[in-house]
């Protein structure tokens, strides 16, 4: 073919192209033109979370189903060293961060962390709009980095998927703000929903986690979408459930006090885990070489699994041995197999994956991998219940079931790591399919609840951006102050006069002046004070005085109640305002440079118009 045929092959692609998405853009138009006319906006947002949940419902399974293929087939293949234990496991965990960070790096171009902080924020300061990207980025890292054995859990990234699902159909269909965040919460919930097969804790991950508040207008969708998600899970993957055994023995008044006890210790178990993944994560994060960061976590993660497998991958599978009464796969491909039959080495090895698992979550994070915290959460709750049912039990207490305990350690530990017991509760009672155990659920998670708010008054998803002032909470009036952009208040009309200047200065900016505060600056703009109009208007009536009077003989007095720094919480704003009963606060920032005003009308002013832009009704 010539040069000149294939010119015109081009172009004449080139131009089909054109009118197909020409012809495109017009039927999407004409749609949404329909749409407005004919269906109602609350109908339309129903029918649009059903199709949230059917997709997020999707992603669950198909990830869920992905991970644990693979993980078979890895571990399927073992080659023993002379000591015991899987040599390949050493190198599976490195495989699947270095194939996470080249994804992450090269495809995504862009940050992923846990996923779930990110849309937090989105809630918060960005009207619920997550990017495009973040539909299949989360999906496909976490299923790099946790079927290769990443020591991490799914259900952050799927929830994270899920929610940039909603997102991202809210608008493509033009909804306003209101609707594009309910369908965020509509794929969170589906995603929860789709991969325990359990829609009232999907609904309640939402309220809970993501701080919706429960109105008319959200349940429904919400629970459209985790129903839709759920029966998509049923479709594809079967009716069996997550952790599925008899309950039994949960009702006597003889075991309260034992339940009371395990929401202390999982309580202290919670706090280890939140100071803990926040120490390793930060240590990694202090590291400038990304190298030194990769080599550091696959080396330390490698081995943490060799010694330990059960902290390989989600490790769902050891748990539900757990669960039905076993632990002999605790110890398989252990270098402690031979002392399995010793039940004070039992013991310890629990003791010893509960404090690693954390580490190993961390570390998986820290160096590179992609996953959330929630799965590692609800197996070290696992195993905490577990653990000291066993130990209560070799210690001639009354016999308890190691079962049951597990079971609720698990919501006992999401309620202190995750501050959500209402959605603990439920998805313990929804994946084993009965609510035998909601008393000991309830006990044990409300003891927990109340011993780690103290210390922890956020939860691991919300900690840092309740830190930095990015939070949106159910109470919405202290939200309010928090997420309002004080820089975007700052008044700067304001005529500056310096240090050295004369009274014959501050006239001529007084003539120029709307305003009756003038900012005294030095050359390299500091702050040393400002003048009041009131206090120099006896005096700029006398042309004597114009050479002699300097500008800094004329200014007046400040206090820290007359100053803000532009990196002070807003709250500390207001209080300032409220307390010194103050019209203008001088804003600088950190290094002392004059930056404007903050006016107490315009203040405040803001504070309605963003309380009734957040407001859901």
């Amino acid at each position: 073919m010539s040069i000149k045929h294939k010119w015109q092959e081009r172009k004449n692609n080139n131009r089909n192209y054109c009118e197909t998405m020409l012809n495109l853009k017009k039927a999407y138009k004409r749609f949404i033109i329909w749409r407005l006319r004919h269906i109602g906006d609350h109908t339309f947002l129903l029918m649009l979370s059903v199709i949230v949940g059917l997709l997020s419902g999707f992603a669950a399974v198909l990830l869920k189903t992905l991970v644990h293929v693979t993980n078979l087939s890895l571990l399927h293949i073992h080659i023993p060293t002379v000591l015991g234990g899987n040599l390949l496991i050493l190198l599976y965990p490195a495989i699947g961060i270095i194939l996470t960070i080249l994804f992450v790096k090269h495809i995504v171009k862009g940050q992923i962390g846990h996923g779930l902080p990110s849309v937090l924020l989105s809630l918060s300061r960005n009207n619920g709009i997550l990017p495009a990207r973040n539909m299949y980025s989360s999906l496909v890292a976490s299923t790099l980095t946790v079927a290769f054995g990443g020591s991490v859990g799914l259900e952050a990234p799927i929830a994270s998927t899920g929610s940039a699902i909603g997102s991202n159909i809210g608008r493509f269909f033009r909804l306003d703000t209101h609707g594009v965040k309910l369908l965020l919460g509509c794929g969170a919930a589906g995603a929860i929903a789709g991969i325990f097969k359990a829609p009232i804790a999907g609904v309640l991950f939402v309220i809970e986690v993501f701080m919706f508040d429960l109105t008319a207008t959200s349940v429904l969708p919400l629970m459209l979408s985790a129903v839709s998600a759920s029966t998509v899970a049923y479709f594809l993957m079967g009716n069996d459930l997550q952790f599925a055994f008899h309950v039994v023995g949960t009702s006597g008044l003889s075991q309260i006090p034992f339940y009371i006890v395990l929401g202390i210790f999982c309580a202290a178990v919670s706090i280890y885990f939140l100071r803990t993944t926040d120490a390793v994560e930060n240590w990694f994060a202090r590291r400038k070489s990304q190298i030194s960061r990769v080599l550091c976590g696959i080396i330390g993660l490698g081995i943490l699994i060799f010694l330990f497998p059960p902290l390989f991958g989600e490790g769902y599978a050891f748990l539900t041995e757990l669960l039905n009464g076993s632990d002999d796969m605790l110890f398989e491909h252990s270098l402690l197999s031979p002392l399995r039959d010793n039940t004070w080495v039992v013991i310890a090895y629990l003791l010893i994956l509960i404090l690693m698992k954390a580490v190993a979550t961390a570390t998986t994070i820290g160096c590179g991998g992609v996953g959330g915290t929630f799965g590692p959460s609800l197996i070290i709750g696992g195993m905490a219940g577990y653990f000291f049912a066993m130990l209560s039990n070799h210690l001639g207490l009354p016999e308890q079931s190691t079962a049951n305990f597990a079971l609720v350690g698990m919501a006992a530990v999401m309620t202190g790591v995750m501050h959500a017991p209402f959605m603990a509760i439920f998805l313990i009672a929804e994946i084993t399919g009965g609510y035998d155990l909601m008393a000991p659920l309830l006990i044990a998670s409300s003891v927990t609840y109340l011993c780690v708010s103290p210390f922890e008054k956020h939860s691991i998803y919300a900690r840092k951006l309740a830190e930095e002032g990015n939070l949106m909470t159910h109470d919405k009036d202290t939200s309010a102050w928090q997420l309002m952009n004080m820089r975007k208040l700052i008044e700067t009309n304001f005529v500056v006069v310096r240090d050295g200047d004369k009274l014959r200065d501050l006239v001529e900016a007084i003539k120029y002046s709307k305003r009756n505060i003038f900012p005294v600056l030095t050359d390299n703009d500091k702050l040393i004070g400002v003048i009041l109009l009131d206090d120099v208007r006896h005096i700029i009536f006398q042309p004597e005085l114009y050479d002699t009077l300097e500008v800094t003989d004329l200014t007046h007095p400040l206090s820290e109640g007359d100053i803000v720094r532009i990196s002070d919480p807003p709250v500390e704003v207001v209080n300032k305002f409220q307390i010194g009963n103050r019209y203008n606060l001088i804003v600088i920032d950190d290094e002392g440079y004059y930056m404007g005003f903050l006016s107490r009308a315009n203040t405040f002013s803001a504070y309605r118009r963003f309380v009734s832009s957040v407001s859901e009704e």
